[in-house]
């Protein structure tokens, strides 16, 4: 009897011992190894063969890839690309067959498809993996809309779709239809619309991330949501309304909104879990609670870059885990509270620039700055809501028309190539060695070379557009401007010189580029420069003020040139896509002749403080005999040696467009490539439905049909891949011309009929006929 009791223990553990573990199923097996080749045999997955045994751990590479198996099944799988994320897959790629394969793992809960390369709109074929728990296909390609097949998943706990160009709304029916939804990441997509009130109801919801989209309105009421923890909705245009929270909340961050009035003290004062808070960048206005920093789970707060009044006194008491607090850029007087100073609280990060505290280290605004910008809250009249959309929508519709009018002064000056002004780090600048005067001139300063009236036009001397007069600055007035140009005032610099803010005595910004001079210049050379710089004065340029030359004493050379230009503070046109888009601007205007390599990019055109586009960043003419120009997405990828100067400023202003319409920032030649294609595949069809799923969504609810395809025809022609293909710039404008026509045709025909019972029908009447 013991024989065969013996031989049942022995069996029995060979099951349990990790040798005696069951194989995958042969099918199950194979699946995995046709997702292998789907997705073009990325690294992580490169030693799976047949023969790998997957379920014994020989298909895991830790940490890119890995296979879980219950019994002989797959139930997880693991596969993630570098941190830095992958190319696009090849155009043969289809997201529907993976998906498809996939569905051949009945028992798959977990799936992480993170930074493959995917591309295509996210499939509702994920339906078919009905076990699924947790879906993870974050820092791919994936666009269109969440699909309504992903609300058939009753058991889906986690979804994270981050770092993908997901458009069109959040679905009313995220909150409802997954009753077992507990993590929702949606982060850096291009959803809009508001977030709807059914995510108030989820049950099970913990954790909330919505940031960095193209959301509005106000957040809805999530104090019945028991399980919340973490909400990040930061980089949207949320508000007005602080979001009502339940009390457990541990995590909280608005950052960079459209968020109003004040804090509600009384209820984050009862957040006793909080450990993160920051609401910077928003509207907020009204006295700061000091009973913040008293909350005893808080560790990180900032309340930067807001309004907030008030008086901070020695004796406010901190909470002992706080370790960063950022109270800069707001309206507090007072003195920081003594548990914050060094010596308080030594691990404690605090930042407090930019108020009216007493700190006497030259950081703080004088007491009446603060007083009277505190007079000033909620008096200055808010315009609705109408009219605000009415009035982006108006500049809007001018900045591509001002890109195109200010590109065509540039490149009327053929030999003038355009450097984008990126900086790094702070450098000492060199000791003056001599300066000059603008009212005199020394025997030892070439009279020649600075006679400004021998270079400059008298129609830029009249400042006809509004911009002081084009003249030359003294050495002290710049010192005066900067400070002596400390490095307080150094915006940047690069391997030419520094970039400087300063101040005139008139009270006027501007921007100071100090530049190294080689010594073997000739003086016709600096005439010509200065020539030229000169010149550069137009509205939709930022403007050269002036220049200043700075002399060795021995031999009467030049050593450093300062040119003065205006300072331009409202941002980037990429900084305002989001809201650029809501507007039909990139219809309205087109490319005039004349760019030649001016590397034109969506980040160097600047708004002023009227929201008047300005081309911020172009080579300064003196620099361009001493190295050629860094290059825009287009001639700083372009390796044909054949293509001509202005095609390669019609690629960049492709890639431009080309951003204005897909609503997603572009940074390399390759992300121009396969947003090409996708633009492609959009087109190939005349499918009102797949041409819109690649517009951000903002986009095209606001253009006409026809306007919007010939936008993006005329967008494909400037990609070409070949320099001789590319339209001519009068081929460009005359397009974009016939579809602001187009638009505003449409526009005028929507607001005749919006006093006529028949203006639905005949709206859509007029979509219908300009296909």
């Amino acid at each position: 009897a013991a024989g065969p009791s013996c031989l049942l223990a022995l069996v029995f553990l060979a099951v349990l011992l990790p040798g005696g573990a069951p194989l995958l199923q042969a099918s199950q097996t194979w699946t995995l190894l046709k997702v292998q080749q789907l997705l073009g045999r990325p690294p992580a997955l490169r030693h799976w063969r047949r023969t790998t045994d997957f379920c014994g751990g020989g298909g895991t590479v830790a940490p890119s890839a890995s296979v879980v198996c219950y019994g002989d099944t797959v139930t997880q799988l693991h596969i993630a690309g570098d941190a830095g994320g992958a190319p696009p897959l090849p155009l043969n790629f289809s997201l529907g067959a993976l998906v498809t394969t996939l569905s051949r793992l009945p028992d798959l809960k977990v799936l992480t498809l993170s930074g493959l390369g995917l591309w295509g709109p996210l499939p509702g074929k994920l339906e078919r993996l009905a076990g699924l728990e947790i879906v993870n296909m974050s820092r791919n390609y994936l666009y269109g809309p969440i699909p309504r097949g992903l609300s058939r998943l009753q058991g889906l706990q986690t979804l994270i779709l981050d770092d993908n160009m997901i458009g069109g709304e959040v679905p009313g029916w995220v909150g409802t239809a997954l009753p077992a939804l507990a993590v929702l990441s949606l982060r850096n997509n291009s959803l809009a619309g508001t977030v709807p009130e059914s995510l108030g109801r989820a049950p099970s919801l913990r954790s909330l991330v919505l940031a960095s989209n193209n959301l509005s309105g106000n957040l809805p009421d999530m104090r019945g949501l028991a399980s919340l923890q973490v909400l990040d909705v930061g980089g949207n245009s949320l508000g007005p309304a602080f979001p009502r929270l339940g009390r457990k909340v541990a995590s909280v961050v608005l950052s960079r909104n459209k968020f109003t009035g004040g804090l509600p003290a009384a209820e984050l004062s009862s957040f006793y879990l909080l450990e993160h808070l920051d609401v910077s960048l928003n509207r907020f206005v009204g006295p700061f609670p000091p009973a913040l920093l008293s909350l005893p789970s808080l560790q990180y707060l900032s309340i930067a870059g807001n309004r907030f009044t008030g008086a901070l006194s020695d004796k406010v008491p901190c909470g002992d885990n706080l370790r960063l607090v950022d109270l800069s850029s707001n309206l507090l007087m007072g003195s920081v509270p003594a548990c914050l100073r060094p010596g308080g609280k030594p691990a404690t990060v605090v930042l407090s620039s930019e108020n009216c505290l007493d700190r006497g280290d030259g950081s703080q605004h004088p007491s009446p700055f603060c007083q009277n910008q505190a007079l000033a809250v909620g008096i200055v009249p808010r315009h609705n809501e109408k009219k605000k959309v009415s009035r982006h929508a108006g500049f809007i519709a001018g900045i591509v028309m001002a890109v195109l009018v200010a590109v065509s002064l540039v490149g009327a000056m053929a030999f003038f190539a355009v450097k984008k002004m990126t900086m790094e780090g702070a450098k000492t600048r060199p000791s003056a060695t001599l300066m000059e005067d603008h009212t005199s001139t020394s025997s030892a300063y070439p009279s020649k070379l600075f006679a400004d009236a021998r270079y400059i036009s008298q129609t830029v001397k009249l400042g006809a557009l509004g911009i002081p007069p084009y003249r030359s600055f003294s050495l002290v007035e710049l010192e005066a401007a900067t400070n002596n140009f400390a490095n307080s005032c150094l915006l940047g610099q690069d391997s030419y010189g520094e970039m400087y803010l300063g101040k005139l005595s008139n009270g006027a910004s501007v921007t100071i580029r100090s530049l190294k001079v080689k010594r073997n210049q000739s003086s016709q050379s600096f005439n010509r420069h200065i020539e030229t710089i000169s010149r550069l004065r137009h509205r939709h340029l930022v403007s050269a003020l002036g220049h200043c030359f700075e002399y060795d004493l021995d031999d009467s050379t030049v050593t450093q040139l300062y040119l003065v230009f205006e300072y331009v503070q409202n941002g980037n046109l990429r900084s305002r896509i989001s809201r650029v888009a809501k507007g039909i601007q990139f219809l309205h205007g087109g490319i005039i002749p004349g760019l030649f390599g001016n590397n034109l990019r969506i980040s160097n055109i600047l708004l002023d403080q009227n929201h008047v586009a300005k081309i911020g960043s172009y080579n300064i003419p003196i620099l361009g005999e001493a190295a050629k120009s860094e290059g825009g997405a287009g001639s700083r990828h372009q390796t044909d040696s054949t293509m001509l100067g202005d095609k390669i400023d019609i690629f960049d202003f492709g890639v431009i467009l080309l951003e204005l319409v897909s609503g997603k920032p572009i940074t390399s030649i390759y992300e121009v490539e396969i947003m090409k294609e996708l633009l492609l595949w959009a087109m190939a069809e005349e499918d009102r439905a797949r041409r819109r799923s690649f517009v951000d969504p903002a986009v095209s609810k606001s253009c006409s049909e026809e306007s919007l395809r010939t936008v993006m025809e005329i967008c494909l022609r400037c990609l070409a891949k070949e320099a001789v293909h590319r339209p001519s710039v009068e081929d460009v404008l005359w397009n974009l011309q016939f579809a602001t026509q187009v638009q505003d045709d449409w526009e005028g025909e929507i607001r005749s009929g919006d006093e006529s019972p028949v203006s639905s029908s005949r709206t859509a009447r007029s979509s219908r006929f300009s296909r």
